[in-house]
C-alpha cells in the first residue's frame, strides 16, 4: 500500500499586510532580525521597547520602522495584524503571547515554538513572487539551506518579469483563447525574448517583445545560448548556465563536457553530441553552425554547451557569425576556463606581485610555424603562459621556448582533468616538459602552466615530471640534460 503523506501541523498561507501594522516587542538582536524580515513586505513596523540596541536604532533612523519608546503593555499591540515577542526573556515573551491571543492577534515568540501561532519562513523574495520554506520551527538552519538552493535557481529579475506579466494579463485574456494557446504564450513569455530583455534591464524592449508574442498567438522565436560548461565539475557551472539548461529544448554538447553536466538540463530536452576530439569529429564546425540555425528557426530554445569558456578556444566566433548572418537571436554565458581551474587545483597564483603581471592563453599549436608568436616573446619577458591541450605538443613547446631564450629551469605545472575528483597534478621545469608527450596514461584534457609564478604553487600532492624525464629527448632541439 502507498504510504500516507505526513500531515502539516502548520499550514502555509500568504497574509496581506499592505497598510497593516506589525508589532515587534523587544529591542535587541532578535527584534532586529524580525524587523529586517518584515521590512521585505509593505507592512508598517512598530518596535515596542523602552531601550533599543544601536543596530536596531539605525534601522529605525533609516525610516524602516517606528519606535515606541515605552515599557511593554497590552494596549501597545492592539490593532496589530501580527505580533512578534522578541524580548529574549521567557516570562516577558509569554506575557506578550498571552496578550496577543487574548486580543485575537496571531503571535510569534522567537525560539519558543510552544508560544507561537505562526512560524516565520525562510524567504526567497522576488516580489511579487515569493517562496517560503518552513519547518514548523524545528529546523531553521535546514530551512535556510533550502532557501539558499532555491535562491540560486530563481533569476534575480524574476520579480520584474512577474510584474510585467500582471500588466499584460487582460490583453492576453482578450487576445488568446484558453488552453494550449495561452499556455504556450506564457511559457514563451517566461522563458523567451521578454524574459531575456527583463534580465538585461531592457524593460521597454521586453514589453514590445511580449506584445509581438501576443500578436503571433504565442509562437516564440528560437534562441541559442552559447554556454560555458566550465572545466568539468558540476558545481563550477554558473547559475545562469544552470537556469538555461533547465529551460532548453535542445542541448548540443562537446565531447569534453561530462555527462553529469549535460544531465543538469531539463529531463525531456533533446541531447545531441557534437563532440570534437583530436582526430575524431562527430560533426564538422559547418554542420554545427547549420544545426544551430535550423533549430532556432524551428522556435527551439537551444543551449550550445562548450567545455570551459565559449570564447576561449571554443570556436564561438564562427558560431556567432553564423547566427548573425541568419538573423538568429543568441547570447553568450561565460564559464570557468580550464586555466583557472588548473591554477586553483595547484593553489597557483597566475599573477604574482613583483614577479609577473601578465597572463597568456594559448594552445601551443601556434609554435608550429617558423616564426615565434608574440605570446612566446611575452613568456620570455616574464608572463605566465597557460597552454591548452598541450600534451601532444609539449616537447615542441618546450624546445621552441628554450631555443628562444626562456630558461630551462622555468617552473611548470601540469593538470589532467582540472577541477574533477580524478584530476592528476605534475610539476617540474621547462626541461622536464617533453616527458608529457610519452605519457599514454594521460587520456583526459591536459592543462600546462609555465612561468616564474608557478614556483608559488602547492606541490604537496603533485608528481615530479622529472621522474619520467627522458634522458635525451630527440624532439627537444635546445634542451639540456
Amino acid at each position: 500500500m502507498p504510504s500516507i503523506p505526513a500531515k502539516l501541523n502548520a499550514f502555509p498561507v500568504f497574509m496581506r499586510v499592505e497598510g497593516k501594522t506589525v508589532s515587534i516587542v523587544g529591542g535587541g538582536e532578535e527584534a532586529l532580525a524580525k524587523a529586517r524580515l518584515m521590512a521585505q513586505s509593505s507592512a508598517s513596523i512598530r518596535i515596542i521597547s523602552q531601550d533599543i540596541e544601536p543596530d536596531l536604532a539605525a534601522f529605525v533612523a533609516a525610516g524602516h520602522a517606528e519606535h515606541v519608546a515605552q515599557d511593554y503593555e497590552a494596549a501597545l499591540i492592539a490593532g496589530s495584524t501580527l505580533v512578534f515577542a522578541a524580548t529574549g526573556e521567557e516570562v516577558q515573551d509569554r506575557c506578550v503571547s498571552d496578550d496577543a491571543r487574548r486580543l485575537g492577534i496571531a503571535v510569534n515568540a522567537v525560539d519558543r515554538p510552544e508560544l507561537c501561532d505562526f512560524f516565520t519562513p525562510a524567504l526567497v523574495n522576488r516580489a511579487p513572487v515569493a517562496v517560503a520554506i518552513g519547518t514548523e520551527g524545528v529546523g531553521p538552519v535546514l530551512a535556510q539551506m533550502i532557501r539558499a538552493r532555491i535562491d540560486q535557481m530563481l533569476s534575480p529579475s524574476l520579480g520584474g518579469l512577474a510584474t510585467l506579466a500582471a500588466s499584460l494579463r487582460n490583453a492576453v485574456d482578450a487576445s488568446l483563447p484558453r488552453g494550449a494557446v495561452r499556455r504556450r504564450f506564457w511559457k514563451s513569455f517566461f522563458t523567451g525574448e521578454p524574459q531575456r530583455a527583463v534580465a538585461s534591464g531592457r524593460h521597454e524592449q521586453a514589453k514590445a517583445s511580449a506584445e509581438r508574442l501576443i500578436a503571433s498567438g504565442g509562437a516564440a522565436r528560437g534562441h541559442v545560448a552559447l554556454v560555458g560548461a566550465g572545466p568539468g565539475a558540476e558545481d563550477l557551472l554558473t547559475l545562469r548556465a544552470q537556469r538555461l539548461l533547465m529551460e532548453a529544448d535542445v542541448i548540443l554538447y562537446d565531447a569534453l563536457v561530462p555527462e553529469a553536466v549535460v544531465a543538469m538540463g531539463r529531463r525531456d530536452a533533446e541531447r545531441v553530441s557534437v563532440g570534437k576530439r583530436k582526430g575524431c569529429h562527430s560533426k564538422s564546425q559547418g554542420e554545427i553552425n547549420d544545426l544551430l540555425v535550423e533549430l532556432a528557426r524551428e522556435g527551439k530554445a537551444v543551449v550550445r554547451l562548450k567545455s570551459g569558456d565559449p570564447l576561449v578556444f571554443g570556436r564561438a566566433g564562427e558560431e556567432m557569425q553564423a547566427m548573425r548572418d541568419a538573423g538568429v537571436s543568441y547570447e553568450v554565458v561565460p564559464g570557468v576556463t580550464s586555466a583557472f581551474a588548473a591554477a586553483a587545483d595547484f593553489e597557483l597564483p597566475l599573477t604574482l606581485r613583483g614577479v609577473t603581471s601578465s597572463l597568456v592563453f594559448t594552445t601551443g599549436h601556434d609554435l608550429k610555424g617558423r616564426s615565434l608568436p608574440d605570446w612566446a616573446k611575452l613568456a620570455i619577458s616574464g608572463a605566465t603562459v597557460a597552454v591548452y591541450m598541450g600534451r601532444s605538443v609539449a616537447a615542441e613547446v618546450a624546445g621552441r621556448l628554450i631555443d628562444a631564450g626562456l630558461s630551462p629551469d622555468t617552473a611548470v605545472a601540469v593538470v589532467e582533468n582540472a577541477s574533477l575528483a580524478n584530476s592528476r597534478k605534475f610539476h617540474g621545469t621547462l626541461a622536464d616538459l617533453p616527458s608529457l608527450q610519452a605519457r599514454d596514461d594521460l587520456d583526459g584534457p591536459v592543462m600546462t602552466i609555465i612561468g616564474d609564478a608557478v614556483a608559488g604553487a602547492n606541490f604537496a600532492r603533485s608528481e615530479a615530471l622529472s621522474a619520467r624525464r627522458p634522458a635525451a629527448p630527440k624532439t627537444l632541439a635546445g634542451a639540456r640534460a
